[in-house]
């Protein structure tokens, strides 16, 4: 809480082409504009988090409640780096509706490569990278001096859980030993202190003061679970980020509006990759937020996607303080 695929273009084959494209479109009615674009991947996958979160499930939380799921963020069974961003959502939300043990994921030429292969008849899952391009200005010289524009893009690449493939190395597929309870709680305590941040203990209200720059968390006896104290603390630290001597994101917004919801969401989703790295299952700590998150995920349909990757920045910043491994490794930065 805040105090106060790529499209290959037809170059065309000169006036033989234009001649050839006039006769097929001859006598046909002509349309106004541009044929209606198909459902943009932004739109895709906002829909399903919206779904989710509509039927009250949340989908940086459930993934623990599934069963046998193991804890942890999704990564690349092959280079061992962990997804980031929207991916880790996309994932997380495939292991609920597939209620796999695993969170490695490779793709269908990864398995082969591997020795193993994806079983017939299973689904893969889409994931998505983010990145930009310029385009070729086809030998014209740029008006006035500009530079051409970059355009920023996303680019599909399907992939596959561990669980859904066969014959892959045992180094592949052995679920990792779980901690012991106590040690997770050693490893947030460590992180907390590593960070040095201006961290204070008592009260009866979670925080974090962004004019005096100061996170303040109850103590530990007075939550209900031991364990809250340290999601409730990775929080706020995922607020602290976001101070402008940090990630300088705008946290001015006030209680109520669109600005202060991205924040908490932000934050929501930064406590969760946090408590998933370290071990600990994640939780909703301000689900009465839920309406005010919706409405922005309903407006934007990148919110959800910026959401995920400022979360994936901030965790990653203070994972940088331990010998944790970075979150910004694979797919969308």
């Amino acid at each position: 809480m805040l105090h106060e695929n790529s499209t290959v273009s037809d170059s065309g084959k000169g006036r033989t082409a234009k001649a050839k494209r006039a006769s097929r479109t001859a006598g046909k009615p002509r349309r106004s504009g541009r044929a209606a674009p198909k459902v943009s991947l932004y739109d895709e996958i906002t829909a399903k988090i919206v779904a989710k979160l509509e039927e009250g499930v949340f989908p940086w939380v459930k993934p623990w409640d599934a069963g046998n799921a193991v804890t942890g963020l999704p990564r690349n069974a092959i280079s061992g780096r962990h997804y980031s961003g929207i991916n880790i959502l996309i994932l997380w939300g495939a292991v609920i509706d597939g209620g796999y043990p695993s969170q490695d994921w490779l793709t269908f030429r990864q398995a082969l490569a591997a020795g193993g292969c994806v079983r017939k008849g299973e689904k893969g899952r889409t994931i998505f990278y983010a990145d930009r391009f310029t385009p070729d200005d086809d030998g014209q010289e740029q008006g006035g001096g500009d530079k051409p524009r970059s355009i920023p893009f996303l680019k599909r690449f399907t992939v596959f859980n561990a669980a859904q493939c066969d014959g892959l190395p045992e180094r592949l597929t052995a679920e990792p030993a779980p901690l012991p309870e106590r040690e997770l709680h050693d490893q947030a305590e460590a992180l907390i202190a590593a960070t040095r941040a201006d961290f204070r203990t008592g009260g009866t209200k979670a925080f974090y003061n962004v004019g005096a720059d100061y996170v303040q968390v109850p103590p530990q006896p007075a939550f209900t679970h031991q364990i809250d104290y340290y999601r409730t603390a990775l929080h706020e630290l995922g607020h602290w980020t976001g101070h402008k001597t940090r990630l300088s994101r705008d946290q001015s917004g006030s209680f109520g509006t669109a600005l202060y919801a991205r924040e908490e969401l932000c934050a929501e989703l930064s406590s969760a990759f946090l408590c998933a790295a370290l071990g600990i299952a994640p939780t909703v700590r301000h689900a009465d937020y839920l309406g005010s998150w919706l409405a922005v995920l309903r407006q934007d349909n990148r919110a959800i996607f910026k959401a995920a990757s400022q979360a994936s920045k901030a965790a990653d910043y203070l994972l940088a303080f331990t010998d944790q491994v970075p979150l910004r490794s694979e797919g969308v930065a």
